[in-house]
């Protein structure tokens, strides 16, 4: 689990067996399980990328929601948008082996992160990878609920495939920009994995 993670629970698990203690059983309840439910959120296990170097794997857990054609500064390629629920893991990793040549953090808009526009207008942090193949950029995106973005690196930081990068708190999307010369492995309504779903192969 992410040590955030204790210091989020510990409030209402300790309330809330205090309210126990005092026979305020439903007020308990409630709290250890809000409790119990942030431990579940902050989880963190351990993954695997698969053995093959050409794979570019899934940035979060979640749901794929577009597969769309999209310049990035003039390069043709194409994006990946993943939806994160409060269910799944929110650790964010790296999807390709390379080096980080810049963070872009910018502040913007809480939009649903399942609409549409909240890859373009809400609040987000990029990380652009140099990867042996050529450039992959993944946003770590906001959303209604989402409004902490945490990043675990800088620029300059040689990252591996499945390498753990970030995080968003509490519902949000990642979105990753591939450019020309690779195959797209999934489609939209998808379920993912963060450092294990193969997302795409280099040609």
């Amino acid at each position: 689990m992410i040590k955030d993670g204790y210091k989020f629970a510990a409030g209402p698990l300790v309330v809330g067996i205090i309210s126990v203690v005092f026979h305020w059983n439903w007020i308990g309840g409630v709290l250890i399980f809000l409790g119990l439910f942030v431990m579940f959120f902050f989880r963190d296990p351990q993954r695997t990328p698969p053995p093959d170097p050409e794979t570019i794997v899934s940035p979060a857990d979640g749901r794929v929601m577009e597969v769309v054609e999209e310049p990035l500064n003039g390069k043709p390629g194409r994006r990946i948008s993943v939806f994160l629920s409060i269910f799944d893991v929110h650790v964010n990793r790296s999807p390709v082996a390379g080096r980080i040549t810049a963070i872009e953090y910018r502040t913007g808009k809480f939009y649903a992160a399942m609409r549409g526009r909240a890859s373009a207008e809400n609040e987000q942090n990029s990380f652009h990878i140099q990867s042996d193949h050529g450039e992959v950029v993944f946003k770590q995106i906001a959303g209604w609920i989402a409004r902490r973005i945490i990043c675990w690196k800088a620029v300059g930081d040689s990252v591996m495939r499945g390498e753990r990068v970030g995080m968003i708190r509490f519902g949000s999307r990642t979105d990753i920009w591939l450019p020309e010369g690779v195959e797209i492995q999934v489609r939209p309504g998808q379920h993912v994995a963060g450092g294990t779903s193969i997302l795409a192969r280099w040609k």
